[in-house]
């Protein structure tokens, strides 16, 4: 499908003003270029697995927007200019120009692979899926994966964190619940280091094609992995299907809000002896956490860990 791209040359000053507008008009699928590097709070609220190091921001910024090359534009370009005019009356929008070129899906789809390469946790070894298997990894475990449009390349130190747990508790044969699977990287990895069976679920129905396609791209046995799309917290069926006193090991790296109900409910999916492994917990949230946790009379904390502003929390069912 090809589109057509807008871009609108202004200042870093102006581009929420813009978007604004630009919005207001109707416009979707706004993209900005600047060199305004991401705090850490916003990457936080973003929940980012990387953020690329940027130049100097110059105050120089574009903000680009796209149309579907095969439908009529209804004088929308006329618009835009107008509304650049307006604009330009208070607040500093820089050439306020605008330059169009035509792009197709696969510009923007993929673009961002381009930061991302192979890493090491623990003895495991990440790598894209369009990079190769080296010398160098022979004889360790290697993951190849590609989270598509799901959270989860394992470079995010919740994920780094999660693995290292796994790495740690899994001994062979046991059965693992992966709550909030993204792109099923830790199922995928569990798998790998000996568990006999593992069950993933997601909200995202994107989470769950990431997920069967990175199994595949493992080689993992369709008959040792599932994912199923629902809320286990609330949905009763959902509870049912992954079943009750079933698991060695549970684990959920999703965001501290959604780890304080599930802490409530999860013993019951657990094996007696069974670990509850949890991350995506900022450090400001850990003890709202730890208090969740102290509240089920079945759990008792197992571990703490951190890793920059982030948090591990690993309990065992009694």
């Amino acid at each position: 499908m090809k589109w057509n791209k807008y871009t609108i040359d202004t200042t870093t000053e102006a581009v929420d003003f813009i978007s604004a507008s630009l919005s207001e008009l109707g416009i979707e699928g706004i993209e900005i270029e600047d060199n305004v590097q991401l705090t850490q709070e916003e990457a936080k609220t973003m929940f980012v697995d990387f953020i690329p190091e940027l130049p100097p921001d110059d105050g120089r910024a574009k903000v680009n927007f796209y149309m579907d090359a095969d439908q009529p534009q209804d004088g929308i370009l006329d618009k835009v200019r107008q509304e650049l005019e307006t604009l330009r009356s208070f607040v500093d929008i820089g050439a306020g120009t605008v330059a169009e070129s035509q792009t197709e899906d696969k510009d923007w789809i993929n673009n961002w692979k381009q930061y991302w390469h192979t890493f090491k946790v623990g003895g495991l070894y990440i790598k894209p899926t369009w990079e190769p298997e080296t010398e160098e990894m022979q004889g360790h475990q290697v993951l190849s994966i590609d989270p598509g449009a799901a959270f989860g390349t394992g470079s995010h130190e919740t994920t780094r964190m999660v693995i290292m747990q796994l790495q740690k508790y899994l001994s062979g044969g046991e059965e693992v619940l992966d709550i909030g699977c993204g792109s099923g990287i830790l199922s995928v990895v569990a798998l790998k280091y000996g568990a006999a069976h593992a069950l993933g679920t997601d909200l995202d129905p994107n989470a769950i094609a990431a997920s069967m396609e990175n199994a595949q791209q493992n080689s993992i046995d369709p008959e040792k992995f599932e994912v199923i799309r629902g809320n286990i917290i609330d949905d009763v069926s959902i509870q049912e299907r992954c079943g009750y006193e079933a698991y060695d090991i549970v684990c959920a790296n999703i965001l501290a809000d959604v780890v304080i109900p599930l802490s409530k409910m999860v013993t019951r999916h657990m094996k007696h002896g069974g670990y509850f492994i949890t991350s995506g917990i900022i450090d400001t949230k850990e003890q709202e956490v730890l208090e969740a946790f102290r509240k089920n009379p079945e759990l008792e904390i197992a571990e703490i860990n951190h890793d920059g502003e982030w948090v591990n929390i690993t309990a065992r069912r009694k």
